[in-house]
């Protein structure tokens, strides 16, 4: 196993990596909308779900992946009513290659943002 770490993403504020690697895979921690500084992005669905990608773009960087080499999704929503919304800008991370996805409604994400991400992708 290889522990994934990149300063372009927030730092783990917790027990975990940001990533780990196994075998050719990159399993990624879940993303929320913090900036690399650790700041929370506030706003609607729209602009979080922003920056939760731009940080998985720089773990997945990081791991030698790239959206392209997305597996899985795993999204989780604060409310279900966000979906269309949340949907929009996934889908613009995804124009093309379509990771299979799951998506749950959660009681609570970590310091109370409406999303969270994380993924499975192919190391390159």
């Amino acid at each position: 196993m290889k522990k994934v770490e990149t300063t372009n993403a927030p730092q783990a504020i917790g027990p975990y990596s940001q990533a780990i690697i196994v075998n050719n895979m990159v399993y990624s921690s879940g993303q929320i909308p913090l900036t690399p500084e650790g700041e929370m992005v506030k706003g609607d669905i729209q602009s979080q779900t922003h920056q939760v990608f731009q940080n998985l773009k720089a773990v997945l960087e990081a791991a030698g992946a790239s959206l392209d080499t997305v597996v899985k999704t795993t999204v989780f929503l604060k409310s279900m009513d966000d979906f269309a919304a949340m949907n929009e800008v996934y889908s613009q991370y995804f124009p093309n290659h379509k990771p299979a996805r799951s998506c749950v409604e959660v009681a609570r994400l970590p310091k109370d943002a409406l999303v969270e991400i994380e993924v499975v992708a192919l190391v390159r």
